[in-house]
């Protein structure tokens, strides 16, 4: 931590009138009216006043000189960043034209009396493409496929699959153009053939062409249980839907293909019947961050001199989306670049920087070599030029990390949309930084110079690379080497962000980093990790536990409140990211114990006593638990997860 700044003078105004009041006693007795209604005492504290402020800014000047030693090492405030999150825009009806939603589309959480809205706007356009379908292709599993298009626009029933289903068997559906982004809805007429399958859980799969292969569609709706009933299935498209080849058509292709059924669930013991299919599209997906965004503002004129600076009417500045700033020259407008920095730049690049925690814009430096000539780093515009922010985005914070279907508000007006939605949390926002925390941030860079060689650089690093992050753990080599990375690696363990849904629950994919944030914060440590030394980054092992536990209620107490309030205390105090003894998430690496749920439960409000704790390991991707046992051993790079606990309450007789 930074040092505290000594006082220079700790000496405060009644002392000064105290101190004065002697004195005169020592060079004036005779002056022996010392109240306040007294001429003379009125003047000692005019002066006391004014000495007073003198010693408060004499004070001030470690602090002072603190922040511009700061400043000469080149720390900056880390601004804010803006939380993000996948909007689905629905349609009101399907449209005959394309609908297209521009850059800076605004949506908003609800407002109520207590909670202002938060307001988000998309950082792309979208485009939700009509379409329509056009073929229909059937193909049992190891053989080609075969054209029934005919057969079911005109209403004739078609076997889906084989007739006794296989793993592989696929049906395909052509759209008449490829609809990335969208919301592309199959409307069926199916006949009950299939049966066998829980239609709430049918062994299909959906996915889509793209230039990458076959990618799976997220499914939004699905009515027609596995193929079962008439119904409609609403897939959201992946980006990369493309326009492809399949038989003799040329068609946006999606696919419903037969998968081995989940473990517990049955299969298809006949096959379901087709008889009449449609498409059309219904809404698109498209990114928004957590910002206001604010276009075409005025900063004024050029002065024609290099270092000129300009302010921007609103800060802290997010970096999506990212600031346009453009110069006049005769007629029109010149976009200018932003930069980090001037290294690199000539005197004919049009680069500035941004201090994005002020809002404060920075045009090239001219500066004298040792041979006496100048020289400019970046252009400088020309005298007189006008300069203006076309777009640029303000707002950020831990505000906007909002739980799944909070965004329900369309701020812009665009037509044809009913309703809007984001269908995961949305996460990322970060506060900015304080000038404490830059402070107390400054000699760990001083000392790790840009270089990473022990664990806390590690993670210091890492979290400068990705400060959206909510943990972040380095392990030392011995434990490296337990984790299976081998001898002279270093294994980065990152725990993303996760924004509990409206119960107060983390679902286990949030906890997954994604692959650009595992690979930037890699880019990031591999340049500045020692030679000869790997890197390896990625999630830790979340060892699943399941609590079950038997509870006692006072008489009063009433049983369902007694067991939810249960619930969540153990939820709470397993939590990874905000549980455990501290509140700061459940530490690496150590073990549970049997007793710690004991004191946990027992201070639940209503619990008179805790009978029995059992403890089971669990895995949060199939739902299997382990047998019962007192203690839970994690390794080093294991941190525990919650998973569905159950607790019984006895009431008191």
């Amino acid at each position: 931590m930074a040092l505290p700044a000594p006082h220079l003078d700790d000496r405060r105004f009644q002392q000064f009138v105290d101190d004065a009041k002697r004195y005169v006693q020592q060079r004036c007795p005779e002056w022996s009216d010392h109240n306040v209604s007294d001429p003379g005492v009125t003047l000692i504290e005019a002066v006391a006043h004014m000495a007073d402020q003198l010693v408060y800014r004499l004070n001030r000047v470690p602090e002072k000189n603190q922040l511009a030693f700061l400043d000469l090492l080149g720390i900056t405030l880390f601004p804010p960043a803006a939380a993000r999150a996948d909007i689905t825009f629905w349609l009101s009806a399907p449209q005959p034209e394309p609908v297209i939603l521009p850059t800076g589309t605004e949506v908003a959480t609800g407002r109520t009396e207590t909670e202002e809205a938060v307001v988000f706007a998309t950082t792309d356009p979208l485009t939700v493409i009509p379409c329509e379908l056009v073929a229909v292709l059937r193909q049992p599993a190891n053989s080609a496929p075969e054209d029934r298009s005919q057969d079911i626009f005109a209403g004739n029933d078609v076997p889906a699959f084989s007739a006794a289903p296989l793993p592989g068997d696929t049906l395909y559906f052509g759209l008449s153009a490829a609809v990335p982004h969208c919301a592309a809805v199959l409307r069926l007429e199916s006949q009950v053939d299939g049966v066998g399958v829980d239609p709430r859980q049918p062994p299909l799969v959906w996915e889509a062409w793209t230039a990458d292969g076959w990618t799976e569609c997220e499914v939004a709706e699905d009515s027609t249980g596995g193929l079962n009933r008439p119904g409609e299935s609403v897939l959201h498209i992946p980006a990369g839907h493309a326009v492809s080849r399949m038989g003799r058509t040329d068609a946006g292709w999606l696919r419903c293909r037969v998968v081995e059924a989940v473990q517990g669930q049955p299969f298809y013991s006949a096959s379901p019947t087709v008889r009449g299919a449609s498409a059309f599209t219904i809404g698109g997906t498209t990114a928004a961050a957590h910002a206001d965004s604010v276009r075409d503002e005025s900063l004024g004129d050029s002065q024609g001199v290099p270092g000129q600076r300009l302010l921007l009417a609103h800060s802290p500045v997010v970096a999506t989306p990212a600031l346009q700033l453009e110069v006049s020259v005769g007629e029109g407008w010149e976009a200018w670049e932003a930069v980090s920095d001037f290294a690199s730049s000539g005197p004919q690049s049009r680069h500035f920087t941004l201090d994005a925690a002020t809002g404060e814009i920075a045009f090239g430096p001219a500066v004298r070599q040792q041979d006496g000539t100048l020289r400019q780093f970046g252009a400088v515009p020309g005298k007189g030029a006008a300069i203006r922010a076309v777009l640029y985005g303000t707002g950020g914070g831990r505000g906007g990390n909002v739980a799944r279907g909070m965004i329900q508000v369309l701020r812009s007006s665009i037509p044809y949309i009913s309703r809007v939605e984001n269908r995961e949390a949305a996460r990322g926002g970060v506060d900015g930084e304080s000038v404490e925390e830059a402070k107390t941030r400054a000699p760990i860079t001083l000392r790790a110079q840009e270089r990473a060689v022990t664990a806390r650089d590690y993670e210091e690093l890492a979290r400068r690379a990705a400060p959206e992050t909510a943990r972040i753990a380095c392990l030392a080599a011995d434990a490296a080497e337990q984790g299976g990375t081998g001898e002279n690696a270093v294994r980065v363990l990152v725990v993303p962000q996760a924004v509990p849904d409206r119960g107060g629950r983390i679902r286990f994919e949030q906890l997954v980093p994604g692959e650009e944030l595992l690979a930037r914060v890699t880019t990031f440590l591999d340049e500045r990790r020692p030679l000869g030394t790997r890197l390896a980054v990625g999630p830790p092992y979340y060892q699943g536990v399941t609590v079950v536990a038997t509870l006692h209620a006072f008489r009063a107490a009433q049983a369902e409140k007694v067991q939810a309030e249960a619930l969540d205390a153990l939820y709470a105090y397993l939590d990874p990211l905000t549980g455990g003894a501290h509140g700061d998430g459940w530490p690496f690496g150590r073990p549970l114990r049997a007793g710690e749920i004991f004191a946990a439960l027992q201070r639940v409000p209503g619990v008179e006593l805790v009978d029995e704790v059992l403890l089971h390991p669990a895995d949060p991707l199939t739902g299997r638990r382990g047998e019962s046992t007192d203690r839970i051993e994690l390794s080093p790079s294991a941190l525990l997860f919650p998973f569905d606990h159950r607790v019984r309450v006895i009431e008191a007789r």
